[in-house]
């Protein structure tokens, strides 16, 4: 740690070097006269509170000698002529200067040791308004930003309790990037936050590039193989307020709009907010069909072609099943390509313009899939399989969790081509054996609280509770 010198100018010739006041036309400094001492201040353009800075240095500006001929340490400047209220004094170069690139104002002045440091910062950022990954049908029609303090204040908001933690922390060594922790200190497992503080400290990255994510790559147990989501996401209010309750710790990461829920387990996927805002039953209900969709668009295409794949193995009342048009591709070539074509359609839609992507997934979807029929490169049963199942991939609120079990439909697919009912059986039981296994960032583990078993952790889980003292 090394400490500013009692030499104004030689700290002056300093910080202009470190913070680059002659390369980066963004790093405003400017010299004043306050009290008769020379004084400089140091601001990031764009970061600094114009509005504050001008009141402050107007003040400054207008004070006597005899006001501040008797200081000689910066505290007592700060404690006498600085109004703002979050300002405190550092001699660590270092720390002054990560303080002024996070957007802190550094003032100087002439024959006082230390410097202040004036958190006036006004980030730039877009308002408040309704995420677009978590549509609200009844409730605020709030969502997080890409800046820490707003989002702060949403939790604060809704949680008016002092128990409340806002616990701050720090990773990346170019890139500094703040994260804060949210939980509950009454409530919040010491043990898990004990793992998440450890986690956090033995971050070894340049940098936070991808907010959130490159936070979870980061602390994340190495399973490259493994495709299921290890932390649940979230850009709503009040779904991250209700987990506070519920005694869950919140990930708060600058510059990312979304938030981070841990622990988080495979059946916490499950709930959704829009849950909360129907009756108990409609919301049990709502829970279940997820759950049951979801699970069938996993297995309805391999359990399909292992039916139709051999004559005779269906039952009469089945047999409408069992006989798919010819077509130039086989069966199996024909769901992969679909598969394929699936994926291709999303990513084009994510890269067209939002006046245009409705009308060209639609439009793409439907000439794509009728040429396809009509030249008999693909039969209408495959379509209308798949159909079902791209449907039944958004039917969850997780992205992530969506494409893991997309990975997993295809492999037990290729299963079930390569050793029929085998195949099937062994695909099948190696993806239990997948989700039994994936290790979680934190917790008891990704099947809880099936394994282990804690009936009323998963009864709260499966069916929507009506809400009471501790049932949020």
């Amino acid at each position: 740690m090394e400490q500013i010198s009692n030499d104004y100018t030689e700290n002056v010739r300093w910080f202009d070097d470190v913070l680059g006041v002659n390369r980066s036309c963004d790093i405003v400094s400017r010299d004043l006269r306050i009290g008769g001492r020379r004084g400089r201040i140091w601001v990031i353009d764009g970061f600094g509170g114009d509005a504050v800075l001008e009141r402050m240095g107007a003040f400054w500006l207008s004070l006597p000698p005899q006001a501040v001929a008797d200081i000689t340490e910066m505290q007592q400047f700060v404690d006498g002529c600085v109004t703002f209220m979050e300002a405190d004094v550092s001699f660590d170069r270092d720390d002054i200067v990560t303080s002024v690139l996070l957007g802190k104002s550094l003032l100087l002045i002439e024959g006082v040791s230390g410097a202040a440091m004036m958190d006036a910062k006004n980030y730039p950022g877009r308002g408040v308004e309704e995420p677009a990954d978590g549509r609200v049908l009844r409730g605020a029609h709030e969502g997080f930003v890409e800046a820490l303090v707003p989002n702060l204040a949403l939790l604060r908001r809704r949680i008016r309790d002092p128990h409340l933690t806002m616990e701050p922390h720090r990773a990346g060594g170019r890139s500094k990037t703040d994260i804060v922790l949210c939980y509950l200190n009454d409530r919040a497992d010491p043990k898990l936050l004990e793992q998440i503080r450890q986690k956090l400290e033995g971050i070894d990255l340049h940098a936070l590039s991808m907010g959130q994510e490159s936070l979870a790559e980061a602390i994340r147990p190495k399973q490259w193989y493994n495709p299921f989501p290890k932390a649940r996401y979230t850009e709503r209010p009040d779904t991250a307020a209700a987990c506070v309750m519920e005694g869950s710790i919140i990930l708060m990461v600058d510059n990312s709009a979304a938030v981070m829920i841990l622990p988080t387990s495979f059946f916490d996927f499950t709930q959704e907010a829009n849950d909360f805002y129907f009756p108990p039953l409609v919301g049990t209900y709502l829970r279940v069909l997820r759950v049951t969709v979801f699970l069938i668009s996993l297995l309805i295409t391999p359990a399909w072609y292992l039916m139709v794949s051999s004559p005779g193995r269906l039952p009469s009342w089945l047999d409408f099943l069992s006989s798919p048009e010819p077509a130039a591709l086989s069966l199996l070539s024909q769901l992969l390509v679909v598969e394929f074509l699936i994926d291709v359609l999303k990513l084009a839609s994510l890269n067209t313009p939002d006046t245009l992507s409705n009308s060209f997934s639609m439009l793409g979807a439907l000439i794509l899939g009728d040429f396809a029929v009509q030249a008999g490169w693909l039969g209408p049963e495959v379509l209308v399989y798949m159909a079902f199942v791209s449907v039944a991939g958004f039917a969850q609120p997780s992205y992530e969790l969506g494409y893991a079990f997309k990975l997993l439909r295809v492999a037990l697919l290729l299963l079930t081509a390569a050793f029929d009912v085998w195949g099937f059986c062994l695909g099948f039981v190696g993806i239990l054996v997948l989700l039994a296994t994936t290790k979680p960032l934190v917790g008891h583990g990704y099947l809880y609280p099936l394994i282990p078993f804690n009936g009323k952790a998963l009864r709260r889980l499966l069916v929507r509770e009506p809400i009471n003292r501790d049932n949020t």
